[in-house]
């Protein structure tokens, strides 16, 4: 089954070339795309779709979630709004609500909360353990993580429980924990904060995971200056996120990384991935990441909603998108790029086509997986001139129409 989308005002690909196309089409066949360009060329198709106008672009991917949880920190966002700082320790409350929760329960409230990223406009999507934090548990919100998004992360390391020794928890992580997730999981994460995980004790749960074969990549410089860019960059970890408090050293840290790296081929060894969680900062009140400054250093920049409970209760990629634009100095382009193909870098899924069977997502071209948003817009420019306003209007998930 092929589907002809045309009269498309303006198709933003994303792709290696960053090409943008006037009066485009596109041909979707199965769950590739199999045909872009003028929409005066299209080919012939099973069906077709008028796109009216509107602007297409790659669906949003969304690197950094955590969807597994129950419960609810409302009261923590109001103290925190009333001027309460804040700090790691939040993350007890909700490992409390999931441990009681039913098997049922966490599948059903992360299998809506997927639905609401789908509907608007997010097609491919990572998420995280870390509110079990015992072996049990972890082991099921990872089970339970397989079956709802596209990529899952390891974060045992995320908080030490209360009660717990820290070095006694990270031989746990490192240890039995580790073995118990690893049938579900692509990636493994760590906490390496103030509060949270010492960058020793970090060192030893990433050089762990990555030893079982997974990739790895860093929560860092959150809360302030901190090891996090340094031991990602030391150890070749695919992405560190939050990135709020950055030395010029840092900085440095992540260029380096990309030198080997040629961004007009997409070949050669990719660095580390500064991926910005700006949604997040704005309910924590912590400064936005230097974006613009990463950028002009040369380093690969990536958005993601970080959405959880505690801090981040959003899905919105346009909100960052957004907030990129208007408030971190980025190009619309340059934030609709860090929030799709940026996405799919930091999850190392930028590249397959027809030979490859592993379809590249975050960029629309020929032979990557047909994930497709259109806006109720003429241009992607609309998504930080129109903030908050609802512009998906139509998503291809893997060439299905998801809404």
């Amino acid at each position: 089954m092929s589907t002809l989308i045309t009269n498309i005002a303006e198709l933003m690909t994303q792709d290696l070339e960053h090409r943008v196309l006037k009066n485009a089409a596109m041909v979707v066949e199965g769950e590739r795309i199999a045909w872009l360009g003028a929409a005066a060329s299209a080919p012939a198709a099973d069906e077709a779709v008028d796109a009216g106008g509107r602007a297409v672009l790659p669906g949003w991917v969304d690197s950094h979630t955590h969807l597994v949880f129950a419960g609810d920190r409302t009261a923590e966002f109001e103290a925190r709004m009333a001027g309460e700082q804040y700090s790691a320790g939040g993350i007890a409350v909700t490992v409390d609500a999931t441990r009681r929760a039913s098997d049922f329960d966490l599948t059903r409230l992360a299998m809506a909360r997927v639905s609401e990223a789908v509907s608007l406009g997010t097609t491919y999507l990572e998420t995280k353990t870390g509110y079990g934090l015992d072996t049990e548990h972890e082991a099921r919100s990872a089970r339970i993580a397989s079956t709802v998004a596209d990529e899952v992360t390891y974060l045992g390391a995320h908080l030490v429980p209360t009660g717990l020794d820290a070095d006694a928890y990270t031989d746990l992580v490192c240890g039995p924990m580790l073995d118990a997730v690893r049938p579900y999981v692509r990636w493994a994460d760590v906490f390496c904060e103030k509060g949270a995980f010492t960058a020793e004790q970090s060192r030893r749960v990433l050089r762990a995971c990555r030893d079982a074969g997974l990739g790895i990549r860093v929560h860092g410089n959150q809360l302030g200056e901190g090891p996090g860019v340094q031991l990602a960059t030391e150890l070749g970890a695919a992405s560190v996120d939050h990135v709020n408090y950055l030395a010029s050293q840092d900085v440095a840290a992540l260029a380096d990384s990309w030198t080997g790296w040629d961004p007009s081929t997409g070949t050669g060894a990719r660095g580390t991935v500064a991926t910005c969680l700006p949604a997040c900062d704005l309910s924590t009140r912590q400064p936005l990441p230097p974006a613009r400054a990463l950028l002009d250093a040369g380093v690969q920049v990536a958005l993601a909603s970080n959405c959880n409970p505690g801090t981040s209760y959003t899905s919105s990629m346009a909100f960052c998108v957004a907030t990129a634009v208007l408030q971190m100095r980025l190009s619309v382009h340059e934030a609709v790029r860090a929030a799709t193909y940026g996405g799919a870098l930091a999850l190392h899924r930028e590249t397959g086509n027809d030979a490859d069977g592993e379809r590249a997502v975050g960029s629309l071209a020929v032979g990557h997986r047909a994930d497709v948003h259109m806006l109720n817009a003429p241009s992607a420019t609309h998504l930080a001139y129109r903030p908050g306003m609802p512009l998906t209007y139509a998503v291809w998930r893997a060439g299905v129409r998801a809404r």
